[in-house]
This record gives C-alpha cells, structure tokens and sequence, in this order.
C-alpha cells in the first residue's frame, strides 16, 4: 500500500505505469488474427459480403469520426476519450460474442471506427501529464507495452486454437475478458490538468477558490472563469488560432512535407493490406477446411517489424541526402511483397511476404516519425500526427470506394492484392526519382564547394607553408588575385 502510493505522489511513474498496463490490456486481443475465419465460419457470412461490405463501413466510418475525436480528444482532455475505447472495446467483443444478424455486424464497424479513432488520445495522453524531461522514456515503455500486449494476444490465441482446441467463439469470450480489465485500468488514470492547445485562461489552487468563495458567501467571478475558461468562446477562438499557427508554421518545411506524403500514402496503403490479408489467407487456405496460423504470423510479423523499428536508433544515415531514396527503394521491397501475396498459391509465401511487407513498413514509419518529430514541439507533432493521419484515411477511403465497394468496382480479394502492389510501385517511383534528383543535387553542390576551395588550398601551398602566415610571403601576382576575388 506504501508503494502505491509513493507511485501515485510521483510526477510520471504512476501515470506511465497505467497508461502502460491499459496499453498492454487494450493491445491483447487473442481473437483479432482470427476475425475473419470467426465471421465465414461461425457467423456463416460470405467472403464477399465481409470484403466488400462489411469492411468498408469501418473505412467510412473511421474517417467520419476522426476529425471529431482528435478535436474532442484536447478539449476534453484526453481521459474521457481513452475511457470511452475501453469501453467501445468491450461492446465490440460483446457483439462479436453474441450478435448473430447482419445489421448487428454492421454496427460492428462502426463501433471499431471509434476505438481505432481514440487511439489519438492514448497516443497523446502521456505528453500532456509527465515532464518534458521524461518524454523518450515513457513513450518507449507504452510502445513497449503495446507491442508486448499485442504480440501475447495473437501468440496466446494462436495456442488456445492450435493445442487448446478452443472454438472461434470462447477465444472471443476470453478477449471480451480481457478488454474488461483494460476498461476498468482506464477509469483510474489521473485527469490531465488541461490540454496541449485548449489550455485554462485562469488557473487558481482550489484553497484560494475556497477563500475568495468563502469571504464573498456564493460562486464569484473569478470562481465561474476558474471552473468555465476552458471551455468559453474566447478560449475556443484563441486555441483555433494557435493550431492554425503551429499548422503553417510545420508545414513551411519543404522535407517535412516530403516526409508527411511518404507517410499518408503509404500508411492508407499498408491499411488497405493490414484490413484485408486475413480475407487473402483465408482464400488461399480456406479456414473451414485447413489450419490457421493466423496469431502466430501475426506475432511473428510484430515482433520482426519491431526489430527492424528498433534497428532505426543504431544506423548513422545522412538522412536529408538518403531519406527519398530509401523511401523509394523500401516501397519498392513492400510493392514487390503484396505481388507476392496476390499471386502466390501457396500460403506460407503469403505469410513470408507479409512479414517482409509489415517489417518494412515499421522500419520506414519509425524513420519517418522521427524526421517529423526531430524539429517540432510537441504541440506540432501532435497536431501533424493528426493531419497526416485523417490524410492517409483519405485516401484510403478513396481505395475503398472505388476498388472494393460494390457500388463501384467491387474487385475481388485477388484483384485488389494486385491493384494495391501496383499502387505502392507508384509510390516507390515517385520517391525514387525524387531521391536520385537530391542525391544528384547534393553530389553537385559538394563539387562545386570543392572546386571553390581549391585555389586557396594552392595558393597556401605555393606562398606559405604550414605554421608560417601567409602574409609575411611576397604578395601573389595579379592574376591569383583576380581568381580569389572571383
């Protein structure tokens, strides 16, 4: 109890801690890997009806939503909204487990749309309730705590169906389970004092509010503007402007903005292969009549792709000269890895290229974020995370618009595989050609600073050797003295 509650009294260890164990919680689903074989086995619903309807709902409902909660998620101050994933976390699995029609499954998605929407909140929480100082070492433990939450959810899925012989249906129970706990870890973290961008006008210790109430009988003034400022109209206007501010201000960098595109256009195409590769697997290997290996690919995946994340802290790059190539060059490994899983009929090429695919996609964000994130405040990298996050679900709304909905062209699970492969080559051109054009350019420029700084090595040569001042020596002829001046 002691400990508890030193832990508590501590500027950022017993918020770290809980936002830690959430995270893990939140992250362990053991049923995720396996969602798809649960809705065309169990729920009995047809693998077009899951690709190109059921789907592309959460799509559509995720980028409604989006713009709201990232607004909500500072103006409420970021616990209301992490205790509202966890509580959407639990009627996820609660429908999964007990809902059997079709419009049941469809709120499905959009129920998911908000729990993915809220992530914002988890991701920002942190910044806004320990010190500056403490900022590299509490984000690494809640990524940590992510990572290892969602790697022990597919792995301890992967065994309850492989060795365990648990039905789809118990997996999901025992998830809806564990989001519970997440839930209530989410009811005990300490409320933020205000938000990054709407911050109190007034901020008085609650003795002095009760002096001042006390000494004038009743609520005052300064009571009302204590408890209301953070949410008058004044304070809105002046928070809008600020963010329209750090918006300008973040994107006036040219290689920020470089870095930002990478980011929306390939994220909203990992999205697309991410949303749908269990649809690929399963028809490759159709679960109803072949094992499933879907947790296990899934841990596997994850844990190489946080490797090659965590291999981006030791490699020394000139990244400013080599950072649009690599982009270029690592979309190029992803383009040909999702070819890979259209094409191949055998599965375990398909898990192999996934794995690749995803690894490469980790190493490159983590590249990426870090870029952006190098030169912002916190404020501004929270607010660009926004912005390129809403546009690369955009995009990908677009990509599900037109190639899935059956409105539109409606493809097939094959043809889409081909068609995103085709969509990350563009990608890879793109930044290919804008990285041989920075690499030339750089190559250039340090041959001209070279060629310019030549003559002043030969005329140190020629008129003074080392140690001696040039200027005691005669003085050079003319000549020498008009190439110096030009």
């Amino acid at each position: 109890m002691n400990f508890w509650k030193k832990m508590k009294r501590s500027d950022w260890v017993f918020s770290t801690v809980l936002l830690s164990l959430y995270g893990f919680f939140a992250n362990c689903r053991p049923a995720e890997p396996f969602l798809t074989p649960y809705l065309v086995g169990p729920k009995n619903i047809s693998e077009e009806v899951v690709t190109n309807y059921l789907f592309p709902i959460w799509t559509y409902s995720y980028l409604a939503v989006l713009c709201p909660v990232f607004l909500l998620t500072d103006l409420l101050r970021y616990k209301p909204l992490i205790v509202t994933q966890g509580l959407f976390l639990v009627t996820n699995y609660i429908i999964l487990c007990f809902a059997t029609s079709l419009s049941a499954l469809t709120y499905l998605q959009f129920n998911f749309a908000m729990v993915t929407s809220t992530e914002v909140a988890y991701f920002s929480y942190i910044y806004s309730v320990i010190p500056p100082e403490r900022y590299q070492r509490a984000t690494g433990y809640v990524r940590s705590a992510m990572l290892t939450g969602y790697t022990f959810g597919a792995t301890l899925g992967q065994l309850l169906i492989s060795l365990a012989d648990t039905s789809y249906f118990h997996v999901n129970t025992i998830t809806l389970g564990i989001m519970s706990v997440a839930f209530c870890i989410s009811l005990g973290l300490p409320m933020p004092q205000q938000g990054m961008f709407f911050k109190k006008k007034v901020e008085v210790s609650t003795d002095t509010l009760n002096e001042v109430t006390d000494a004038f009988g009743g609520e005052t003034d300064l009571a009302k503007q204590a408890t209301g400022a953070c949410c008058d109209w004044g304070n809105l206007k002046t928070s809008g402007k600020q963010m329209w501010e750090s918006l300008k201000e973040s994107y006036s960098s040219r290689r920020l903005v470089q870095w930002s595109l990478w980011w929306a256009l390939a994220t909203a195409g990992y999205g697309q292969v991410f949303n749908y590769v269990q649809l690929m697997w399963d028809h490759i290997e159709p679960s109803t009549t072949s094992s499933v290996y879907n947790g296990g690919v899934e841990a596997v995946c994850t844990l190489v792709g946080a490797a090659a994340a965590f291999s981006v802290g030791y490699i020394r790059v000139q990244w400013d000269v080599w950072g649009e190539l690599s982009l270029g060059v690592f979309s190029a490994v992803g383009a040909g890895c999702v070819f890979l899983m259209g094409l191949t009929s055998n599965i375990w090429l398909c898990y192999a290229g996934y794995a690749i695919f995803k690894a490469s996609y980790m190493f490159l964000i983590t590249i990426t974020m870090f870029q952006i994130a190098v030169n912002l405040s916190m404020e501004c990298y929270a607010l660009i995370f926004g912005i390129n996050t809403f546009v690369a679900l955009t995009l990908q709304t677009i990509l599900t618009a037109i190639v899935v909905d059956t409105s539109t062209l409606g493809l097939d699970i094959v043809t889409q595989f081909l068609v995103y492969g085709g969509y990350y080559s563009t990608i890879s051109v793109l930044f290919l050609l804008q990285g041989l054009y920075t690499i030339c350019k750089h190559c250039r420029k340090s041959a001209e600073e070279t060629k310019t700084d030549r003559p002043s090595s030969a005329l140190k040569d020629k008129y003074g050797s080392e140690g001696q001042d040039l200027g005691s020596q005669s003085p050079p002829p003319q000549n020498i003295k008009e190439q110096l001046a030009l």
